[in-house]
C-alpha cells in the first residue's frame, strides 16, 4: 500500500478538522496518483470530500468503528479487514489515526511537504525519524500561494 499526504515541517497535517493549507498543485498531484486506484480513510477524512461524498474514479474504503452505510463505500471495522479487502495498491489517505494504523503495511510515501509551520493537532508518522524509511525522491522547492513546499517519496527500507 501507499501513503501520500500534504505535511507541514513537523509532520503536521490538520488543524480543528481541516488541512493545513491548499495547494491547486497538491490536489491535482494527488488526483493523478490515486485516480484508478483505492482509496482508504477515516470518518473525518471523507467529511473534507468534496460534499462529503467519495471521491470518484477510485474504489473508497471507510475504515470505522461505527456501524454505519455509505453509498459508494466499502465500509471496513478493522485493519484485518482493510487488508483483506483492498488491493495492495491502494493509497491511504488520512487522517492522523488511519496513517498511524496502516504505515506498517505500506511500502511507498507521496509526501507533499511544506517548508513552513502551521498549528497543528492532527499528525503524519514522522518518515525522516523512522529508519525503517528512506528518501529515494525530492523535488526542486517550489512555491504556490506563497507556500514553498516539495514533493518528496520515501519508500520502505527492505534490508
Amino acid at each position: 500500500m501507499n501513503l501520500i499526504a500534504l505535511v507541514d515541517s513537523h509532520w503536521g497535517i490538520g488543524n480543528a478538522g481541516d488541512q493545513l493549507a491548499y495547494l491547486p498543485s497538491d490536489l491535482k498531484r494527488f488526483k493523478e496518483l490515486t485516480s484508478g486506484h483505492a482509496i482508504i480513510f477515516g470518518s473525518k477524512t471523507m467529511l473534507t470530500f468534496p460534499h462529503g461524498r467519495p471521491l470518484p474514479n477510485r474504489d473508497n474504503y471507510l475504515l470505522t468503528r461505527r456501524n454505519e452505510f455509505v453509498s459508494g463505500v466499502t465500509v471496513c471495522h478493522s485493519i484485518e479487514q482493510i487488508l483483506s479487502k483492498a488491493p495492495n495498491d491502494a493509497f491511504v489517505v488520512g487522517g492522523g489515526e488511519i496513517y498511524k494504523q496502516l504505515e506498517p503495511y505500506c511500502d511507498t510515501a507521496f509526501i507533499t511537504k511544506m517548508a513552513k509551520s502551521y498549528k497543528a493537532d492532527t499528525w503524519f508518522p514522522n518518515l525522516d525519524q523512522n529508519s525503517k524509511w528512506r528518501l529515494i525522491d525530492e523535488s526542486p522547492l517550489q512555491e504556490e500561494n506563497g507556500i514553498p513546499f516539495r514533493y518528496i517519496t520515501y519508500k520502505r527500507r527492505t534490508e
